[in-house]
């Protein structure tokens, strides 16, 4: 799997361990940067890894900053990304099989590197569960993407 990896400062060092692994299990790496421990802005690199997997040129992204907030936040402003802060291994399993999750947001200074790599297996070995309520929803993101009303489809919601 290609997947584009970017961190701000406070990221670096989290990034650089997750791109050993994922070397490590044969998996292409597109670094975005930081590579540096000056402060740097979180918007500038998490775009860049975000437009990537917009545009097809990766499969999926893996973001990381102090909290996971801010890369979520810009991540989510770029039109086909379904980016998701994952705090344990069930979030990611939930972003991945119900969200169709593209981009997976970690937070440096809250979890452990150990946690943070099963995170990161994990929500790279789960599938999106296409099909049913989940897709309908998926495709519902889109429509709000493109300004229009997800109400107007199909619901299971009650008002």
């Amino acid at each position: 799997m290609k997947i584009a990896l970017a961190a701000d400062h406070r990221g670096r060092t989290i990034k650089e361990k997750i791109s050993a692994m994922l070397n490590e299990r044969g998996h292409v790496i597109v670094d975005m940067g930081t590579n540096s421990s000056r402060s740097c802005d979180y918007t500038d690199v998490g775009y860049l890894a975000a437009k990537a997997v917009s545009e097809g040129k990766v499969d999926r992204g893996i973001l990381v900053c102090g909290t996971g907030i801010g890369m979520s936040i810009v991540a989510n402003k770029v039109a086909g990304v379904r980016a998701a802060i994952c705090h344990d291994e069930l979030t990611a399993q939930i972003s991945r099989r119900h969200n169709d999750a593209n981009v997976l947001c970690l937070a440096a200074d809250v979890l452990g590197e150990e946690v943070m790599r099963r995170i990161v297996e994990s929500w790279l070995a789960t599938d999106f569960e296409n099909g049913g309520r989940h897709a309908r929803r998926v495709l519902k993101l889109g429509l709000i993407e493109r300004g229009q009303d997800p109400g107007q489809f199909e619901s299971d919601c009650t008002q």
